[in-house]
């Protein structure tokens, strides 16, 4: 049975974060954190895997690009697929097959010229080229981070131009975030081959930690965290609760929390609105 993971991808620009919780077994489920409220709801499952860092959410928060792999699939984008839906459903208003897992995902970009897919196998992009470009992105460890903010610490050694999967690096790369309105508040986070963590067989510990005054402060038990808007530290734990924390130190006071650690596959017909665009 696969270990539970939480990993978030929130919204660039709105206070919206989508939340992928991988397990118990092969499943996935998928949610939606509002920042702004301290909501959660509970969102759809699917029977699969979900890559975490080669999906993204567009910067309004409404949309999920996902790569999946789902064996029992009958449609004709396959069994491993990109897809886009309406968070927090996995139902697919447009999706494109793949050529088994080797893809790197997608990412919504404001240029709505770009868009580096084919035609789809399902579904028709039309509604969402309105709004946003959609391009194939380039696979590196922690994607999602790099396009939120987080840059690689100077200790981290440059890339080679040839490796196309971002895979041959040191056993470590390092990433920070300043803290929004005091950079010298940061998170750390670690770890090798970031882009494919949820699904490696070896080496698949990821750390974080909180740097105050040139010293770094583990976060014990925690799998994800980042900053929102206004500076407060977003944090998924490995016992599986969400929590918004203060950012005096690795103990903060945790000012709201939601338990995940009972959730247990139900799958269920997705409202009419997850059918619309």
């Amino acid at each position: 049975m696969l270990a539970p993971r939480i990993f978030c991808i929130p919204a660039t620009r709105a206070p919206v974060a989508a939340v992928l919780a991988r397990g118990p077994s092969d499943w996935a489920r998928l949610g939606r954190w509002d920042l702004e409220r301290d909501e959660y709801e509970h969102g759809a499952w699917l029977a699969g895997t979900v890559y975490p860092q080669r999906c993204d959410l567009s910067p309004d928060g409404r949309w999920f690009a996902y790569f999946a792999l789902k064996p029992s699939s009958t449609w004709d984008a396959g069994s491993t697929f990109i897809a886009v839906s309406r968070l927090p459903w996995f139902t697919a208003l447009v999706a494109w097959g793949t050529d088994g897992t080797w893809t790197s995902g997608v990412r919504f970009v404001d240029d709505r010229e770009r868009w580096t897919l084919p035609e789809p196998a399902e579904g028709d992009p039309g509604p969402l080229r309105s709004r946003y470009g959609l391009e194939l992105r380039r696979a590196e460890t922690f994607a999602n981070e790099r396009e939120r903010g987080w840059t690689e610490t100077e200790d981290t050694p440059a890339r080679d131009p040839h490796d196309m999967w971002d895979e041959k690096r040191i056993r470590r790369v390092t990433m920070r975030k300043g803290r929004p309105g005091a950079d010298d508040v940061a998170l750390i986070v670690g770890g090798r081959f970031a882009a494919f963590r949820d699904n490696r067989n070896y080496d698949p510990e990821v750390w974080y930690a909180l740097e105050r005054e040139d010293t770094l402060e583990t976060l014990e038990g925690v799998q994800w965290a980042d900053w929102d808007g206004s500076g407060r530290m977003l944090v998924a734990t490995t016992d599986r609760r969400l929590q918004v924390r203060g950012a005096e130190g690795p103990d903060s006071a945790v000012s709201w929390e939601v338990d995940l650690s009972a959730d247990e596959p139900d799958p269920q017909p997705p409202p009419d609105e997850a059918r619309r665009w």
